[in-house]
């Protein structure tokens, strides 16, 4: 059996060289930006409030409605929007996961797990940010996937 130790070591650095490139599968196939679509509401018609984003990776400025490109995290992102002569607008948009973050936990032993949560690449908002003046909405990626399905 004088095959079997070339054989094996074979097998093993394909199984590394497998791992190696498979970890960070976000940092490779995700932005670390996402651009999300901003409307806002007063009692039921559109309006044109300032609003502001933000989570732990920084804010940004805008006028809704517009498409409003953030940076990606694992913090909540927060939106605060104001108009005069009316209540402000607050909305929470949940932080959740990617699917290529489980793949990393899965096919890179969690190594790329860990950069894609540090740089924010493994995570993703609801991509509709829908603000109604006077109220403080949530709005959550999975819930948005559940509608989605339930239109098919």
């Amino acid at each position: 059996m004088p095959f079997d130790r070339p054989i094996q070591r074979a097998v093993t650095a394909a199984f590394t060289a497998t791992a190696v490139f498979m970890t960070g599968c976000s940092s490779i196939t995700q932005s670390e930006n996402q651009s999300l679509s901003l409307t806002a509401t007063y009692q039921g018609q559109p309006v044109q409030p300032d609003c502001k984003l933000s989570n732990d990776r920084g804010s940004w400025e805008t006028k809704a409605p517009s498409n409003v490109t953030v940076r990606k995290s694992s913090e909540d992102l927060n939106v605060t929007c104001k108009k005069e002569g009316m209540p402000d607008g607050l909305l929470k948009a949940i932080s959740r996961a990617a699917g290529s973050m489980f793949g990393n936990i899965i096919l890179g032993g969690g190594i790329g797990a860990m950069i894609d949560h540090s740089n924010g690449k493994g995570y993703d908002y609801p991509n509709q940010l829908p603000v109604k003046m006077g109220e403080s909405v949530v709005v959550d990626k999975k819930t948005e996937a559940q509608a989605t399905q339930a239109q098919k």
